[in-house]
């Protein structure tokens, strides 16, 4: 990215960061690959299946120890979770971004980009799926999320923190996931519609049934509290799973696990007794991808459900 004189920041005909051979070629012996020059929120799943087929090429032929993934950040953690869920290489990835232009005092996408290839170089990376490494901190890509709009420490894992840490002479993990999971899927996973909306008070029926008319594939919910909705939403809801669509409900709030526990109406319980589908402490934007995965699969609620429980 650039900046011009306006303080607009768009991409420019070339990677900066590429221009910066002689400090990368000292890390490592690199292979560069360009498969596109995309603003992050211009990213697709059409790209991040490009992004999947490239590093699996390299896995084949066996060419390459580790892989670094440049990418902006505002969908930095969606592309990092889709590859996470759907590749198998050996080798480490490691996704990683700038919260400052190449132009701006303190820019730090160099400073991650070495940082990423000394983490993807070690050993201890491997078998730990993919990484996001930014601002000396290494995390899960399944755990991390951005958590503010310009701060350059915008990249935190709420629930759980980071596994490792960059330090000037060592990378450190100190944790790791006790369980990865990995799905094979098709390259019509990529033309599925599921869409995130997000819960409000006094929410109503009104956009689940307008969902329901455009015939999406499946739907997240960023719903209340522990996974609760205002009463008015219920038959909307119950209108989209007799359609036999998928719906997956999150908390709007990054901390914590959606249960179905309150009573009420429109509360967890009764949603949950509906045939809404619980997910086990993702948020909205990882769920949609989980559910664009898990709908490549299978359209069984039961197997859906059984997926967003682990």
């Amino acid at each position: 990215m650039s900046e011009d004189k306006t303080g607009a920041v768009k991409p420019g005909e070339k990677n900066p960061l590429t221009e910066e051979g002689q400090i990368l070629s000292s890390l490592a012996n690199l292979v560069v690959e360009e498969p596109f020059n995309l603003p992050s929120p211009h990213i697709t799943m059409k790209n991040m299946m490009i992004l999947k087929e490239i590093l699996e090429r390299y896995d084949q032929s066996s060419g390459i120890d580790g892989a670094v993934i440049t990418h902006g950040t505002d969908t930095l953690e969606e592309t990092a979770y889709f590859l996470d869920l759907t590749l198998q290489t050996k080798y480490p990835i490691v996704v990683t971004g700038a919260m400052r232009s190449s132009n701006e005092i303190g820019s730090d996408g160099l400073y991650n980009l070495i940082s990423s290839i000394r983490v993807a170089s070690s050993e201890d990376a491997q078998n730990k799926g993919v990484l996001v490494v930014l601002n000396d901190e290494i995390h899960t890509a399944e755990n991390v999320t951005k958590t503010h709009t310009s701060n350059v420490s915008t990249f935190q894992s709420p629930q759980f923190g980071p596994i490792g840490l960059v330090t000037k002479q060592d990378i450190f993990f100190h944790h790791m996931p006790s369980y990865r999971e990995k799905y094979e899927i098709s390259a019509s996973c990529k033309q599925r519609n599921v869409v995130l909306i997000k819960a409000h008070a006094g929410m109503d029926a009104s956009l689940f049934y307008a969902i329901r008319d455009l015939e999406v594939n499946g739907v997240v919910i960023e719903a209340l509290g522990q996974g609760n909705m205002p009463p008015a939403t219920v038959p909307g809801i119950q209108a989209l799973i007799e359609q036999n669509i998928p719906v997956v409900i999150v908390s709007r709030a990054f901390n914590g696990i959606v249960q179905g526990v309150y009573a009420y109406e429109g509360g967890g319980k009764q949603l949950k007794e509906m045939g809404v589908i619980f997910s086990n402490g993702l948020n909205g934007q990882k769920a949609r991808i989980k559910l664009l995965v898990a709908l490549d699969r299978t359209n069984n609620m039961n197997e859906i459900a059984e997926m967003f429980r682990l």
